[in-house]
């Protein structure tokens, strides 16, 4: 048990680890092509770079440090340049080796044309200063020029195809896809006979995935869960977002009884789930505090509690205007924006 290799600090009443294994704290999940991903995996999703003076490196820094061993960046989250940085400085003190570290990259959406697929990752392993990524994910379904606009004429099936070609170079060592639906997958599969490795898409309390889930399981399509606390946090809340919020009575109550945040609870609850969550957050503490869900697990009361919460509300809404594309991944009626 991780338990073993940290410490409690009184001052933030969570756990700092003064020393890791190698391989990290999460359990390791098997993909479907044979390589291994951390369980659980630190976000760097925009807004790193804020008033309060926390970044993207002191974020990364504090979850390798913990045992994190899994750091999930994008070309247009502009924090490839800072992971890098981070985590060759790791490997280079000794912290970690190269292979002991799982990086995930995005492909953008303005560089689905076949001839800009290659060059695009190129692009990321120069920010990211590695020879490969552990991960690349095409970021959407969509097709976009370089100001945003829907290029419908660009298939992702073209775009998935170079990325199969990218992996046959090693660039990648494992392909998958961000927001796609099973129409989509099915789509994908059929026409390249390649399945994803790995789906990642929004999960949380309120969007729990369940039918998404079940294709994957069925695919042996390993699911990665971006904003697992969808709306928990008043400040990301609008007045039409259902509960909960951190301060629910059942939730407050369940945490007390584990002895855990109400975010460690919710970060157990996906993980049980079998989906891997990658918070993000720019404070080093609580960087620290979310990795902590390795030592008790929810029984079924809890877990029917946390199912309630479960009524297809999605968070992420500001992509909404691409909803004129054919690709548009998502029901007309689950357009709560992105």
């Amino acid at each position: 048990m991780w338990k073993s290799y940290c410490t409690i600090s009184l001052l933030y009443g969570v756990v700092f680890c003064n020393s890791v294994p190698r391989n990290g704290v999460a359990p390791l999940i098997t993909l479907n092509d044979g390589n291994t991903m951390p369980s659980f995996g630190l976000g760097t999703w925009l807004g790193f770079h804020n008033k309060s003076g926390d970044t993207a490196e002191e974020a990364v820094d504090a979850a390798i440090d913990a045992g994190y061993r899994h750091i999930d960046t994008a070309r247009i989250y502009n924090t490839e340049r800072d992971v890098g940085k981070v985590v060759n400085k790791k490997i280079k003190d000794g912290v970690v080796k190269r292979e002991d570290v799982f990086i995930t990259t995005k492909l953008w959406n303005d560089k689905h044309a076949r001839e800009d697929v290659i060059p695009a990752l190129r692009e990321s392993l120069e920010l990211l200063n590695l020879d490969y990524v552990d991960l690349y994910l095409m970021h959407w379904p969509i097709a976009t020029y370089s100001n945003g606009t829907v290029n419908d004429n660009i298939d992702f099936i073209d775009t998935w195809e170079r990325m199969i070609e990218a992996k046959r170079l090693g660039l990648a060592k494992s392909i998958g896809v961000c927001n796609f639906n099973i129409s989509q997958l099915e789509r994908l599969i059929n026409k390249s006979g390649v399945v994803p490795a790995v789906l990642q898409v929004e999960v949380n309390l309120n969007l729990q995935q369940d039918e998404l889930r079940q294709y994957c399981r069925d695919h042996n399509i390993a699911v990665m869960g971006y904003t697992p606390f969808g709306t928990l946090f008043p400040d990301k809340a609008t007045p039409n977002s259902p509960p909960p919020r951190i301060d629910d009575p059942q939730l407050v109550a369940m945490a007390k009884k584990y002895g855990k945040t109400v975010p460690q609870i919710i970060l157990r609850y996906l993980f049980e789930l079998g989906v891997v969550p990658i918070p993000k957050s720019i404070k080093k503490e609580r960087v620290i505090q979310n990795f902590d869900i390795f030592d008790f697990e929810l029984n079924e009361d809890d877990r029917k509690i946390l199912k309630s919460f479960n009524n297809n509300f999605r968070t992420i809404t500001v992509f909404e205007l691409w909803g004129n594309s054919i690709n548009y991944p998502f029901e007309i009626n689950e357009k709560k924006t992105k």
